[in-house]
């Protein structure tokens, strides 16, 4: 039996990096998924506290990555909050379509758009299509490196 619990949190870990790919995904939620599987169903004892903590500040970070990131870049580059918002729904939406370049293409392509329709000349929208799509970029790289250290620390509590 702790063969397939141990194949359950491998699966939400591997999960995990989808998400990054394809953000119907909830990463994190999945992450916690793997860690509790593994609290209630595999360990003797509890994990400890610092742990428990740690994930929690890791958590808001990942959460708060992509927010922070696209919404630095955007308005770095001269986008509008109009701009940068669908630039978020581009990524979720993109994500439906051609994935996974779709969470690339349709944002930006998105903000273009939306910047040219609030009268901004051709460069001005491209500058901030190009800042969003930093922006996202930049995000998933925190994301990958959170990530990376949530679960090589769960492995090395463990």
């Amino acid at each position: 039996m702790d063969i397939l619990w141990w194949i359950l949190i491998i699966v939400c870990f591997v999960l995990a990096f989808a998400g990054i790919i394809f953000p119907i995904i909830p990463s994190v939620l999945v992450i916690w998924i793997g860690f509790f599987i593994y609290q209630f169903a595999l360990a003797a004892e509890n994990i400890g506290w610092i742990f428990w903590v740690a994930m929690a500040v890791l958590t808001l970070l990942l959460i708060s990555s992509d927010i922070i990131a696209n919404s630095y870049f955007v308005k770095k580059f001269g986008g509008s909050k109009t701009g940068e918002r669908m630039a978020a729904v581009g990524v979720i939406v993109g994500s439906f379509i051609i994935p996974p370049f779709g969470i690339i293409i349709v944002p930006f392509l998105l903000v273009i758009v939306t910047e040219m329709i609030q009268k901004k000349t051709s460069q001005e929208a491209f500058k901030a299509a190009l800042g969003s799509l930093i922006g996202f970029l930049s995000g998933t790289f925190a994301k990958i490196i959170i990530q990376l250290i949530m679960i090589i620390w769960f492995f090395i509590v463990i």
